[in-house]
């Protein structure tokens, strides 16, 4: 049943966003890029630009309802909660307001075993911060403190939105690049050929930018870590903040992938080869000697 959930929230989500974007180009009169006389370049640059931008805005408003059927987020109500989950919400409550959020995210659990928390939403007003069940099992509360004041920096930072602008940038360069490439390959054969050339082209470039895209995309996710951890550092306390990242150090083998894009807060062992320009977390021993060094 929850497999076939994220399925349906999978095609409705893709659904939404054709649709919506379909809608925009007809709004901005962009029928087709390619003209008898070539390429219409501001019409192409229309085109990826909403393509591009549109899909990463939809899913960033959609993020904080996609989060909670994709992970099974049970969202706290503050006015009724006992025990560790009104402690769990007055201390995200308590650290937002020492980051001065405008308004206080949502407060959510989600069942699984690894030692993990997440916060998303499409603005500092409208956000949600998750932990793991498995976070309560294995650190203890000013470890947990700490966890919650790096994923309240992400919020404050900003850092949903501007991984979002950044995304949307680089889905529209791939999209233009290929596609002006593709159209200029496909003029070397012959009529009936063209089309199918400029296709297939298209696609094997979008996925090689892509690829390099990623290497951009994952040097700032893992800039904003470091500078999360120095902002859970100066909400919860430098030590409490090295504590935590120790103690999820100890729990490396255990890691929920159903929902990678909210990760916020995942291990990441050292990388080898190229496969360090695509990490989007730093090494965990890299982020505690920062923090040792106070290298904010």
């Amino acid at each position: 049943m929850a497999f076939m959930k994220r399925i349906f929230l999978f095609l409705a989500v893709n659904l939404l966003v054709l649709v919506t974007i379909s809608i925009v180009l007809q709004v901005l009169g962009v029928h087709s890029y390619l003209t008898a006389r070539g390429i219409d370049y501001q019409a192409l640059m229309i085109f990826c630009l909403v393509w591009g931008m549109g899909g990463a805005f939809i899913s960033l408003a959609l993020s904080r309802i996609m989060a909670k059927w994709m992970m099974g987020v049970k969202v706290i109500d503050p006015t009724t909660a006992s025990g560790d989950a009104a402690w769990l919400v007055q201390t995200v409550h308590g650290l937002a307001q020492a980051a001065g959020l405008p308004r206080m995210p949502q407060v959510g659990v989600y069942n699984s075993p690894e030692v993990n928390a997440f916060a998303t939403g499409p603005t500092k007003s409208r956000a949600l911060v998750a932990v793991s069940s498995g976070l309560f099992q294995r650190m203890e509360k000013p470890q947990i403190e700490a966890v919650l004041g790096h994923e309240i920096t992400h919020v404050a930072n900003g850092d949903m939105v501007t991984m979002t602008l950044i995304q949307g940038v680089i889905n529209a360069f791939v999209m233009f690049f290929a596609r002006i490439i593709a159209y200029a390959v496909s003029q070397r054969f012959d009529q009936k050929a063209r089309f199918g050339i400029q296709f297939a082209v298209t696609i094997v470039l979008e996925i090689l930018f892509s690829i390099l895209g990623m290497i951009v995309v994952a040097s700032f996710s893992r800039w904003r870590e470091f500078r999360a951890d120095a902002g859970g550092a100066r909400l919860a306390g430098r030590e409490k903040m090295i504590s935590a990242l120790e103690a999820l150090g100890r729990t490396v083998a255990l890691v929920d992938n159903r929902q990678p894009s909210l990760a916020a807060f995942k291990i990441a062992e050292r990388p080898q080869g190229l496969r360090k320009f695509f990490s989007t977390h730093p090494p965990l021993e890299d982020r505690i000697a920062r923090l040792r060094q106070g290298a904010y």
